[in-house]
């Protein structure tokens, strides 16, 4: 299930980038929402698809993958034959990763619970409409009823339904805001903003997911302004006015359509913006590739996704469910090897067939083991006893165990609301030494809920009282029990966390210092990012930090646009520049050939299409010495390249001008 989420989340984000890179600015909005409709059903889709095995990128690991070959043991295997390989015991896995597979029962737990709370916020906007659209009084003009709601509210529309204070404006502004909403409703743009809440029920953790259900808002609000500018009663600058008067700060219901204050700026500008020329409509051909790319690069083989699929059902039926992660790989009884260095013993586990299994003790845990002869030995905890057999010669030692449980301290933990009754989960609570102590410091620093799946990774990762404390008193807002796992295990401790808060970074909450983290970003790194950076106080400030981090963009990088005058970059566009890999020296090559300040479009173009101040060079050989930027772009769209230019030549065709050529590519087709 994560997998799937996961890839369905890539897919968007791909496709986000793709629609802020090249397509967000350009004019053709009927095409846009298409394109925005169209990828969320992909992004939901594609991951399920399989590919021909042909096709795919992961036919090499077909094999292994449906049949894995299974490592024999030996049943007489001495501490000596360390050829066989040996997992590390669970104790250790916990004290290095916390143990992957608890920790991925608990995302998916965290996962479905914000699947549930959005979707609880989704039938709950749904209901207020509704309620509101049938209480109030309302007028019925044609398909469209106008219900009149009171106060200082802003007008939206849903389904067919029109709310509008008809007192908060005079008479001219009011019709427009009727006819702006009738454009939402016939359209059906509310079926459009569903779906995009509907993948945020299933996406929320995405940050990008919301940054496409408002770049999907955005272009419904583009499409139905340049819907009202083509109305004969409409005057441009008198409805751009009435715009500016019905915006409101507040944030209505987001299954409406609405006044959002903060996107009447874009729609102003939008609106005087010249319309895209026909010749850019080569930017949306390369999504399909994109998306190609991704399903031969994720997608299980055909044959692959159907075998696997068979095995996991035949493993499912094969393990017990009582089979819980806790006890993997180890027993109450089997074998034992040790070794003694230093202060401690390492011991080595082994249950019949399973895979072995280890972990370190004191030695001064232990008295009297028997040396060059045969003895018994134990270890005592609260969780229970460990009864050993066997001998020591020299620093190794061999023998059998059996752990007797102790059901007392199973009882104590029943009292603090932990229940403990299996052998083998008080075997792993002896394994990683959880004391009924610890257990009671939890719950008076106020985490009463305690899960005994919880104990293990906590324990093992000594999450101590005085850690604790450390966080508490860092001032970390909605903090969990859970957090302190991911907490320890990545080593976010006080000083880094006010060194996050001092570095101006203010949404200091318990996600995002893991998120910062596991980017290895530092306070330095956010300091440099908001020094340099030209949105300072963007609502996506946040996200733009991660974002850049992972694109390894430093203050070195945006420097070295400056100092070639690109002082005004955006941070989508310094993020646009760095995943095209366009750097200074390739902007530079361009001015060479009398091209300067190309701005951010024509040199997202120019990459995408591949075009080099080389090639500009072939076509000025050509005789072409007055092209602009869209000429060239255009040109290598359709496929007039130099080569192509000279075989027409070659034929008797002499233009002075490359877009004669352009043309005759276009009627001759693109080869």
């Amino acid at each position: 299930m994560i997998p799937y989420i996961l890839y369905t989340a890539l897919i968007l984000t791909a496709c986000l980038l793709f629609y802020k890179l090249l397509l967000q600015k350009e004019t053709f909005f009927h095409l846009n929402r298409f394109v925005l409709l169209g990828c969320m059903i992909v992004a939901f889709t594609l991951p399920l698809l399989p590919v021909p095995q042909q096709l795919s990128f992961r036919k090499q690991n077909t094999e292994t993958s449906v049949s894995p070959a299974k490592i024999p043991v030996l049943k007489n295997q001495t501490p000596e034959q360390k050829s066989a390989p040996v997992q590390e015991v669970l104790v250790e896995e916990t004290k290095q990763n916390f143990n992957l597979d608890m920790l991925m029962q608990g995302v998916m737990y965290l996962y479905w619970f914000g699947v549930i709370i959005f979707a609880f916020n989704f039938l709950m906007q749904a209901v207020i409409l509704l309620y509101r659209a049938h209480s109030s009084s309302a007028i019925q003009d044609g398909k469209f009823r106008i219900v009149e709601i009171n106060g200082d509210k802003a007008p939206c529309s849903f389904a067919n339904n029109i709310f509008i204070n008809p007192e908060k404006y005079e008479w001219e502004t009011y019709n427009q805001i009727l006819l702006h909403e009738k454009i939402h409703i016939e359209q059906k743009h509310t079926v459009d903003l569903l779906l995009a809440e509907l993948v945020l029920i299933f996406q929320w953790f995405n940050p990008f997911a919301w940054q496409w259900r408002k770049a999907l808002e955005i272009n419904l609000e583009f499409l139905t302004d340049d819907k009202m500018l083509q109305q004969h009663t409409v005057e441009k600058q008198s409805y751009q006015f009435s715009l500016l008067k019905v915006a409101a700060p507040q944030f209505p219901l987001s299954l409406t359509t609405n006044y959002n204050q903060s996107l009447i700026k874009k729609r102003i500008i939008m609106m005087n913006s010249k319309k895209s020329n026909v010749h850019t409509t080569w930017k949306y051909f390369f999504l399909v590739p994109l998306l190609v790319l991704f399903a031969c690069l994720f997608n299980q083989p055909a044959a692959q996704s159907q075998t696997f699929s068979s095995n996991e059902k035949s493993e499912n039926l094969k393990e017990p469910k009582e089979n819980s992660n806790l006890q993997k790989g180890m027993d109450t009884e089997g074998s034992w090897f040790a070794t003694i260095k230093d202060n401690t013993v390492d011991m080595q586990f082994k249950n019949g067939e399973h895979t072995n299994s280890s972990t370190t003790f004191q030695l001064s845990e232990f008295n009297n083991l028997p040396r060059d002869k045969q003895g018994e030995f134990a270890l005592t905890r609260e969780a229970g006893t460990m009864h050993f057999t066997g001998k020591f010669e020299g620093p190794n030692g061999m023998g059998t165990y059996k752990f007797v449980a102790n059901k007392n301290f199973s009882k104590e933990l029943a009292q603090e609301g932990v229940t403990v009754s299996k052998d083998i989960d008080l075997m792993v609570f002896f394994m990683v030494n959880v004391k009924t102590s610890y257990v009671k410091m939890l719950k008076k620093k106020g985490y009463n809920d305690i899960d005994k799946d919880d104990l293990i990774p906590l324990a093992a990762l000594d999450v101590n009282e005085n850690y604790i404390n450390s966080i508490k008193q860092a001032g970390v807002s909605d903090f969990e029990l859970e957090d302190l796992i991911p907490f320890k295990s990545l080593n976010i401790d006080q000083a880094f966390i006010e060194e996050i808060r001092n570095s101006g970074y203010k949404n200091i909450t318990a996600d995002n210092l893991i998120a910062l983290k596991s980017q290895n970003i530092s306070g330095k790194y956010i300091s440099d990012f908001r020094n340099s950076s030209k949105e300072k106080n963007e609502d996506n400030d946040d996200d733009d930090i991660v974002a850049f981090k992972s694109l390894n963009i430093d203050k070195e990088f945006i420097d070295s646009f400056k100092e070639i005058g690109y002082n005004d970059l955006s941070n989508d566009d310094l993020m646009a520049l760095k995943s095209l890999n366009i750097t200074p020296k390739y902007i530079t090559e361009f001015e060479k050939t009398g091209y300067k300040n190309i701005s951010t479009d024509d040199l997202f173009a120019l990459k995408s299409l591949n075009i080099t101040a080389d090639l500009i060079k072939q076509y000025k050989d050509l005789g072409f010495n007055d092209m602009d930027l869209e000429d060239i772009i255009g040109a290598k769209a359709i496929g007039a390249t130099p080569a192509f230019v000279k075989s027409m030549k070659e034929k008797g065709h002499n233009f002075k001008n490359l877009q004669k050529y352009v043309e005759l590519k276009a009627i001759v087709g693109i080869n």
